[in-house]
């Protein structure tokens, strides 16, 4: 009788403590939907369950896996099927199937339909409540639109784009939530302002419709989103890659390509910046490994690794061996493939083109072979524009070349 006693009590015991457990569950459930409430505010891409789905897919976008990127894109779609959000992130991905080589206009239809499709979800959120997230959604949209149209020289598709850009970024400036992602906008048109101004005078008459920016402050806002930001932070690095080239600040340029490319490996444009800066950095070893690897990839045929990639890591190669290790046979058949890169991204005009006419030039004299040398540098003169230092020196080399060769023939 004790026994079934003792029994009952076990029983009762066990239910009771499988109850208050699941009560005790359920408050900790409510408790925690309550607080992911307050801390995103009710908008979706500050959840955080959507910024770890969005993370990993994230990952692979920059890293040109784009199958496994869209998979996931494709779940948060499927998931939020009326929210902006995966429209826009699926519009940036193809952006950057586009980023490698600029010039190429396969994905132009695509990406603009995805942004378009974000934009149209966004303004019925902000038509029927105003929610700031679908303001920030669409600043983005059109951003990317207008970074798009520039591309392609649509210069009054660009401004309106910019323009609406302008408007729904200044919807969200009230939200602190916000602040690091607007950063982004911020930093890149308190830069790209005075960029435009000194280096587009035919869209000058243009500016006099946006505010006025600031060059220093821009850089240093985009150096902020690169670290604090969550959606904008790889795209800041991006931009700021560039800018460093641009301003002469090599070293932080060569920091921040290789940490990126160190994060993404397999992306070309990250890979083959990290090449140039070391390069242009003076790294002999780490820039002949880098652009030897992008080869590689190219003939291996990654994703993204195309003529442009290829253009810069075959001048880098030539030029070591030409001028460091004065292998010549090996300069020469690098100086050719640079060649072949620049005819298949027509980039006959390009720095790397015209520098390689003249190795190969240098080359054909060295041996012996006036004519074929003075016909690279005749090519350089062509192509080139004149106020190139390529276009100088050709015409330097050819006044040389003609004295060298009338020498061998009186001398035979």
């Amino acid at each position: 009788m004790k026994l079934k006693e003792n029994f009952i009590k076990l029983l009762l015991t066990a239910l009771l403590f499988t109850v208050s457990t699941e009560i005790s569950s359920a408050q900790w459930w409510k408790d925690t939907e309550k607080a992911e409430k307050e801390r995103s505010k009710g908008m979706l891409i500050f959840t955080s369950e959507v910024q770890i789905e969005a993370t990993t897919a994230i990952n692979h976008m920059y890293n040109f896996k784009f199958e496994e990127a869209e998979r996931e894109f494709n779940y948060l779609k499927v998931k939020y099927p009326d929210h902006p959000l995966p429209d826009f992130l699926i519009g940036l991905m193809v952006w950057w199937r586009i980023v490698p080589n600029t010039e190429n206009v396969i994905y132009d239809e695509r990406c603009l339909e995805y942004m378009d499709e974000s934009i149209r979800k966004a303004e019925k959120i902000w038509d029927d409540s105003e929610n700031p997230e679908a303001a920030f959604l669409m600043a983005c949209a059109y951003a990317f639109k207008g970074r798009l149209h520039s591309e392609r020289k649509h210069w009054t598709k660009a401004t309106l784009a910019a323009k609406n850009a302008l408007k729904y970024l200044n919807e969200c400036r009230d939200y602190a939530d916000f602040s690091p992602e607007l950063m982004f906008g911020d930093g890149l048109y308190n830069y790209y302002f005075h960029y435009i101004k000194e280096n587009y005078p035919m869209l000058r008459p243009v500016l006099w419709l946006f505010p006025k920016g600031d060059k220093a402050k821009g850089i240093a806002q985009l150096e902020k989103v690169s670290y604090n930001a969550f959606y904008t932070r790889t795209e800041a690095r991006y931009f700021l890659m560039q800018i460093y080239g641009m301003e002469n600040m090599n070293d932080k340029a060569y920091n921040l390509a290789k940490y990126t490319h160190d994060a993404y490996p397999d992306n070309p444009f990250f890979q083959r910046f990290h090449a140039r800066s070391a390069f242009v950095s003076g790294k002999v070893n780490e820039a002949e490994s880098e652009a030897k690897s992008i080869l590689k990839k190219f003939d291996e045929h990654y994703t993204g690794y195309e003529g442009v990639s290829g253009r810069y890591a075959s001048y880098i190669l030539a030029y070591y061996a030409y001028n460091y290790r004065h292998d010549l046979e090996d300069a020469k058949k690098y100086y050719l493939r640079t060649l072949e890169f620049a005819k298949m991204t027509y980039s006959t005009k390009s720095g790397y083109y015209l520098s390689s006419l003249i190795g190969l030039g240098k080359i054909a004299v060295q041996a012996g072979k006036y004519d074929e040398g003075i016909e690279y540098y005749k090519q350089v003169l062509e192509d080139g524009d004149r106020k190139s230092s390529q276009h100088n020196e050709a015409k330097t080399l050819i006044t040389a070349a003609k004295k060298f060769r009338r020498k061998a023939k009186k001398d035979n």
